[in-house]
């Protein structure tokens, strides 16, 4: 018998349901929110353009899932490496192409779509925290040497991202390093009287001293004040979840999806589902993603060494993180900033890396520590 092989079990299948759940729903919720503008589009002229776009990033997307579920994760340590110069690389190569609405965040593969190169370096960060934070040890605990290291690498691909224009995943990734530099076990100080004041001020910085950024400020204290403007998307966003009320108008019924709401199958999907769905279907998707947070954190917790836990919390953290934002802009809680609602959202390559890093996730889960 193969000694260094590690022991396997059946994975977390509460874990998987839950995630094959919420990306179904997504597939359908997709198509409900893009059907009527899809039909009506000259330039598509087919309700189920993006059903048949989004249910083919699913399936290559789970088939991916899947095979990384049979990958020992620690595995990935050899590679993190490469996947840190790589993902540098995909960030600058954004800059060659021409920008989107002011912004330069993606990469054009034709017929495949765009390629946002922040959705992986996000889970690039983790891997190298997980690998980082393992080898340090006891060492993680003196700020210029085990915490300063971590939040300079973070910080280099978060500037890049923030370059772009894109803050709302530039904060992600810094949320991030954080969560998992508290868990490695940094000192209580260094957390709570250093980082967290320094980051609250950078992030504070970054909204008010930008024109752009001060005005969504502004726009989400009072979105009524700017309703036919910049507070428009917001205000759409708010009639929507307003009309659905407890039980919702029906499933395909949205009338803030025929062209009133932008950004109504990605960003916004959320709001669709609001009014469609009401406030039941918004409570079982809100459901779905505490249990998926909660099987996270119980695969953290019993993973057999250091380097599956930092793994296993970074990415339950990304996709907690994203989804309290995503769920936060569009109800008003939060600034309308893009971040798209994990596993739900159009999108095939936010969709293909997701679900990867969900089947590393449960991969961890299969060679957890029984004596827990």
């Amino acid at each position: 018998m193969n000694k260094n092989k590690p022991n396997m079990k059946s994975f977390d299948f509460v874990l998987f349901s839950v995630i094959i759940i919420l990306v179904a729903f997504g597939v359908i919720m997709v198509f409900s929110a893009s059907s009527y503008t899809c039909a009506l589009d000259p330039n598509i002229n087919d309700s189920m353009y993006y059903l048949k776009r989004q249910s083919l990033w699913a399936l290559i997307s789970l088939c991916a899932m899947i095979y990384m579920v049979r990958f020992d994760y620690h595995k990935i340590k050899k590679y993190t490496g490469l996947l840190m110069v790589l993902s540098f690389g995909l960030l600058l190569l954004t800059f060659a192409f021409p920008e989107v609405n002011g912004a330069k965040r993606w990469i054009r593969l034709g017929p495949l779509g765009n390629f946002q190169p922040s959705e992986l370096v996000k889970y690039v960060v983790v891997f190298f925290m997980a690998k980082g934070i393992e080898n340090k040890g006891d060492r993680i605990k003196k700020f210029f040497s085990g915490v300063v290291p971590y939040l300079m690498i973070a910080g280099i691909y978060a500037g890049i991202v923030l370059i772009q224009k894109n803050l709302s995943i530039a904060a992600v990734i810094i949320i991030i390093t954080l969560i998992l530099l508290y868990i490695g076990g940094i000192k209580q100080f260094h957390f709570w009287g250093i980082l967290v004041p320094f980051f609250g001020a950078a992030g504070a910085a970054a909204a008010i001293f930008v024109p752009y950024r001060m005005k969504r400020l502004m726009n989400f204290i009072n979105p009524w004040a700017t309703a036919k403007t910049e507070g428009y998307q917001l205000c759409q966003s708010l009639l929507a979840i307003g009309t659905g009320g407890i039980w919702g108008v029906g499933l395909g019924q949205s009338r803030q999806k025929r062209f009133f709401l932008p950004e109504r199958h990605t960003d916004f999907i959320f709001s669709v589902t609001a009014e469609e769905l009401g406030l039941i279907g918004c409570t079982v998707i809100i459901l779905l993603f505490l249990v998926f947070i909660w099987r996270g954190i119980v695969t953290a917790i019993r993973a057999k060494d250091v380097y599956g836990t930092i793994l296993a919390s970074g990415i339950t953290s990304v996709i907690a993180v994203q989804a309290i934002i995503n769920i936060a802009v569009v109800s008003g809680s939060f600034p309308v900033t893009g971040v798209p609602l994990p596993f739900i959202s159009y999108g095939g390559s936010s969709l293909l890396i997701n679900l990867m890093a969900a089947g590393i996730l449960l991969n961890i889960s299969r060679q957890i520590n029984k004596s827990f």
